[in-house]
């Protein structure tokens, strides 16, 4: 791979999972072995995550432990992440124990006249560490926040060297260019989380990543009379990728040695990423050459008659007009979907991703992650085995072994 395929690959690992977490982005961890250590000696299997943009193109292969469940997509990203990013979940058989890679979210701040913020952003203003927006997250979860918990000094030396590698690669360009080149950083952190799932006392640990880049803009002197100068800008924006583990209190300690084994890998594909740059790369060429016929298109107007000259920038205008429109509605479209987005709990972002909804047992209130295709969800009364109909008539009470209990639909959260 070239050095550039190899800095794609830092890049995209960090921006659709993060640093290293429970589910490692390093190609060189991958086991595929039946030794001891693999998934506790259970076995594993490889899950893939496929790119609709791309013809259903295998983007993400995950490694889970044999006999779980697995559900995932691939975001595109907007502005507020960019890049495209995984979102997935991991069950166990008896729906308990629980791993989620959830939407990247980011904010953003800044000085001047080019600190533009993205309407997509979550609504924060300013720095915040990793361990801090692990508590914001924790909070907005509706999750209690135990402890912090310390960050593995590899995983962090890691995460230290793919950005150093990522700036080193383009320090040259920058220099070359005259340019300030942008200041990133990338922040780990880990918390012990704790809640209820009807009568389970549940243990969790939310991993964070914490990806910032900070951009100057220079000013601009005017050199026409009367007109101001344009003041130099400053512009910050982060990047936050969150794991969610949770488990039983009883079962935790062993799911958290399973799922940080070596061999428990989630990275992207050559392929996928080679095309993806690709894309990336084919798309910048087309705007740039657009640009210049456009521009060539303007001197040659601006050698014909003054009728003609104005006819040609007047139908120019409406053109632009109704390109800027046709984005503003688009962006304003985004922008409403995404506040709609953040209105509820994390969880049920990851629901509505999975095609998934969350329903609770009205006499026990544990709750349980089932499909969305169907109104009616009876639970017998192990808490383990379901029941689903469209029909609001059926009841398997008395058809099916067992006693069972209609559930109620709650947020992903378990509220109502």
């Amino acid at each position: 791979m070239t050095a550039k395929g190899r800095f794609a690959t830092i890049l995209i690992a960090l921006t659709v999972f993060g640093c290293k977490g429970p589910l490692q982005t390093s190609a060189a961890s991958t086991s595929e072995g039946g030794g001891a250590s693999t998934a506790s000696a259970g076995g594993t299997q490889k899950e893939y995550i496929t790119d609709p943009s791309m013809d259903g193109m295998k983007a993400i292969e995950v490694t889970i432990p044999a006999k779980w469940h697995f559900q995932g997509m691939l975001s595109q990203g907007g502005s507020c992440p960019s890049t495209p990013f995984a979102v997935f979940r991991e069950t166990s058989p008896d729906g308990l124990s629980v791993v989620e890679r959830l939407p990247s979210l980011g904010w953003a701040w800044g000085t001047g006249p080019m600190a533009t913020m993205p309407k997509d952003c979550l609504p924060l203003r300013g720095p915040m560490s990793a361990q801090e927006f692990l508590k914001y997250l924790a909070a907005t979860m509706k999750l209690e926040y135990v402890a912090d918990e310390p960050v593995p000094a590899t995983e962090n030396a890691d995460a230290q060297k793919a950005v150093q590698d990522a700036d080193a690669m383009y320090a040259g360009n920058y220099a070359a260019n005259n340019i300030r080149p942008p200041k990133t950083t990338v922040e780990l952190a880990r918390a012990i989380v704790r809640s209820r799932n009807g009568t389970f006392t549940m243990k969790g640990e939310l991993r964070a990543d914490v990806n910032c880049t900070e951009t100057f803009f220079p000013g601009l002197k005017s050199v026409l009379r009367g007109m101001a100068d344009r003041p130099s800008s400053m512009r910050d924006q982060c990047t936050a990728g969150v794991s969610y583990l949770s488990a039983p209190e009883t079962q935790y300690a062993s799911m958290m040695k399973m799922f940080d084994a070596p061999e428990m890998v989630a990275q992207p594909m050559d392929g996928w990423i080679q095309a993806w740059v690709a894309r990336n790369n084919g798309q910048t060429q087309a705007a740039l050459s657009t640009m210049r016929r456009d521009a060539d298109a303007a001197m040659q107007a601006s050698a014909q008659r003054f009728a003609h000259q104005q006819a040609t920038q007047q139908q120019m205008h409406e053109q632009f007009l109704a390109t800027m429109q046709r984005g503003t509605d688009m962006s304003m479209a985004r922008t409403q979907q995404n506040m709609n987005a953040r209105s509820t709990a994390a969880s049920d972002w990851v629901d509505y991703a999975l095609d998934q909804t969350t329903v609770m047992d009205p006499n026990t209130g544990q709750i349980n992650k089932v499909s969305s295709s169907y109104n009616n969800t009876w639970v017998d009364s192990s808490g383990k085995t379901s029941y689903q109909t469209n029909d609001p008539n059926a009841n398997p009470n008395g058809v099916l072994p067992g006693s069972w209990t209609r559930q109620t639909a709650v947020h992903g959260d378990g509220t109502q």
